[in-house]
């Protein structure tokens, strides 16, 4: 049986741990035959959109084909509505049994249609990753692109469709209040945490490599962030702040992911290289180590799909209170930041450190419930079911 990914409706990078790319290897790993259709947009080594220069088709890192269609027109309207030159030859090509479509906000969605009015045993399932704080923040896009545009892509192909995935909760309400879906087609599929990186992390002594690297004695209490600092998660700089302010000299702060221009200065005078250090950009796949090597991980930013990789790894975590993102919350495992606020930052992690008790509690519910809801195999596994 094969699966056929379709990622037109945005980016597709190689070698990254988006759901893009996890889902259809670990497809590949539970037995389908897999391929995946996408389009050129990516992203370069510090995570910033860019568009590959070529179409054409090629082996992944998983040894998945993958092909890429070039956009019909290099006009930046057009680009953003997307259409491309052989979406329903490449459907053809590839002829899948399942056809997972990575967001259904693209007009080659016309394409799609055609090609399933041709070929109704094909199973399909659509995912979404939009919500309101990554999309409809202004009135056009909001009231012209997803209220009409894309909610009448998405209308085309719901008949064909046997569900539309959320991949946070508040994207499963986005799916039914601004598209209109069915209710009853609407479910969350949450996004998670690579098993073999996360088992890989465990024991190839990632900890203590990691602590070794930077200066970090065991008995050091290490707090860890990652992801893109910009104007959008400026928060990672309050972090910073409350880390210094903390009169402990065992805690410790490393900061890894890409700095805009604009906020480096920031950066530089926070980080000064021993209690706060700043490391620069961090691979995707080496991210698991350095989540490891960590006591506690503060995300107080926006949401991102570290959030769901750090849950399945087992860890604890301070998270900012983001409207639909309660799921990671396992029973206990994460408590949730509702200011933007270098003091409360600052007490969140000295109650921890003076309640060891509240903080075993949390690191017990963390490992022990982390990967039996984000392991990726079994989110493969589930959004696919056929029955």
């Amino acid at each position: 049986m094969k699966v056929v990914h379709l990622c037109l409706g945005s980016f597709y990078p190689d070698n990254y741990s988006y759901q893009e790319n996890l889902l259809p290897k670990f497809h590949k790993e539970l037995g389908y035959e897999v391929e995946v259709i996408a389009s050129t947009q990516s992203f370069d080594e510090h995570g910033k959109v860019c568009y590959l220069p070529n179409a054409g088709t090629y082996q992944n890192e998983y040894d998945i084909k993958v092909t890429r269609l070039s956009y019909k027109s290099e006009n930046r309207i057009w680009k953003k509505l997307k259409r491309y030159r052989g979406t329903y030859e490449a459907l053809e090509k590839a002829s899948p049994d399942i056809l997972f479509i990575h967001g259904g906000q693209f007009l080659d969605i016309d394409q799609v249609v055609k090609y399933l009015k041709k070929h109704q045993n094909v199973t399909v399932y659509v995912d979404n990753h939009a919500d309101f704080s990554n999309s409809a923040t202004n009135w056009m896009s909001k009231n012209i692109l997803h209220k009409i545009v894309w909610k009448h892509t998405e209308h085309e192909i719901e008949p064909y469709t046997k569900k539309f995935y959320g991949v946070l909760p508040v994207r499963v309400d986005f799916l039914k209040n601004i598209y209109g879906l069915p209710a009853e087609k609407c479910e969350l599929l949450v996004m998670g945490a690579d098993d073999e990186l996360v088992e890989k992390a465990k024991t190839s002594h990632a900890r203590e490599r990691i602590r070794e690297q930077y200066g970090i004695k065991d008995n050091d209490f290490l707090i860890m962030t990652g992801g893109k600092i910009d104007q959008w998660k400026t928060q990672t700089l309050l972090l910073m702040q409350a880390v210094q302010n903390i009169d402990r000299d065992n805690v410790r702060l490393i900061v890894f992911g890409s700095v805009t221009q604009e906020l480096m200065d920031q950066v530089k005078a926070l980080a000064d290289g021993t209690k706060v250090q700043y490391i620069g950009w961090v691979l995707s796949k080496d991210s698991y180590d350095y989540f490891e090597a960590a006591d506690l991980v503060v995300f107080p930013g926006r949401h991102s799909v570290m959030w769901e990789q750090v849950t399945g790894q087992g860890k604890l975590m301070l998270v900012k209170d983001w409207p639909g993102t309660h799921h990671i919350d396992l029973g206990g495992n994460v408590r949730f930041l509702s200011k933007d606020s270098v003091e409360e930052i600052q007490s969140e992690i000295e109650r921890l450190l003076r309640d060891p008790e509240a903080y075993l509690v949390m690191k017990n519910i963390a490992k022990e419930k982390g990967m039996q809801v984000f392991s990726y195999r079994d989110i493969a596994k589930r959004a696919v079911c056929t029955n």
